[in-house]
């Protein structure tokens, strides 16, 4: 079973995930690559919509623009922002020397949710979790988390922890089967955040998802993302226009069958990942 999915109060807000007593709004935007006023403004226009879930990093290098929209938008309390500390900067007093960096950039009260960005076999991971929750306990950020870890290492980090980590952030879209790290995240009650949701774009042109799209009214896209928050996967997909903004929005109007929901299942191909370094961790 997945989290329970929380109605929101306004139809114009989307649904939250709660994880560990802490919520979580099903659909966020991704801001990676969004540089300048563009950012900014995109931010702003995103949280207008009903957007309550902001998604940035520091190695995307646009924390001061995503907090300038934040802010702009005059919604700041309704607002979850994550930024991820870089792999680069996980020893215990690089970290805590960038947490504040980065929340001097955002200009913010507090972080939200601060995840380890990618895991470094160079520093021992129990240290880069102590520091993490010194953050949290020192009121940097309210929740902390990783990202990009596999089943082996969500195991030692929960087993290592000393303050609860609520979700891991991994490339997770149809084509990908992510079935062990989504299985694993729910052994130990952490929400699974997908990014890239729609492949870079490859979902738009897939010929399934198409025809999905078209018996309810919705494109290939928002099938792709509906496929994911059906399960209680939150979604944080990015793009800079500002229409695609509402239609990345649009999920909650419309249900996909259990057929339906087979079918996408079955686009899983080896080979599909995207997102892979040559820092990356050895995946399932």
């Amino acid at each position: 079973m997945g989290h329970a999915i929380v109605s929101a109060v306004s139809r114009k807000l989307a649904p939250t995930v709660d994880v560990k007593g802490f919520r979580i709004p099903i659909i966020g935007l991704g801001t990676w690559a969004l540089r300048g006023r563009d950012c900014a403004r995109l931010t702003d226009q995103a949280i207008r919509i009903g957007y309550r879930h902001i998604d940035t990093a520091q190695m995307y290098d646009n924390e001061r623009e995503v907090g300038e929209g934040v802010r702009a938008s005059g919604l700041r309390s309704e607002v979850m922002v994550t930024t991820k500390v870089q792999p680069t900067l996980l020893a215990p007093l690089d970290l805590e020397r960038s947490v504040k960096e980065s929340l001097a950039k955002l200009r913010l009260d507090v972080i939200d949710l601060l995840l380890v960005h990618w895991p470094n076999p160079r520093i021992p991971l129990a240290e880069t979790l102590a520091a993490m929750a010194r953050m949290k306990r020192e009121g940097y950020t309210r929740q902390i988390g990783v990202s990009n870890f596999t089943v082996s290492l969500l195991e030692e980090a929960n087993r290592i922890s000393t303050e609860p980590l609520v979700c891991d952030q991994v490339e997770c879209h149809p084509f990908l089967n992510q079935d062990k790290v989504i299985g694993a995240c729910r052994r130990h009650g952490m929400a699974v955040v997908a990014y890239s949701p729609i492949a870079r774009g490859g979902a738009k042109s897939d010929k399934l998802l198409e025809k999905i799209g078209k018996t309810h009214g919705k494109t290939a896209a928002q099938v792709c993302l509906r496929w994911l928050v059906q399960q209680g996967i939150i979604v944080i997909p990015r793009t800079s226009r500002v229409e695609r903004l509402e239609e990345n929005f649009s999920l909650f109007d419309f249900e996909l069958s259990d057929a339906e929901m087979r079918e996408i299942a079955g686009l899983a191909r080896s080979g599909s990942r995207i997102v892979d370094w040559t820092w990356s961790p050895n995946w399932d």
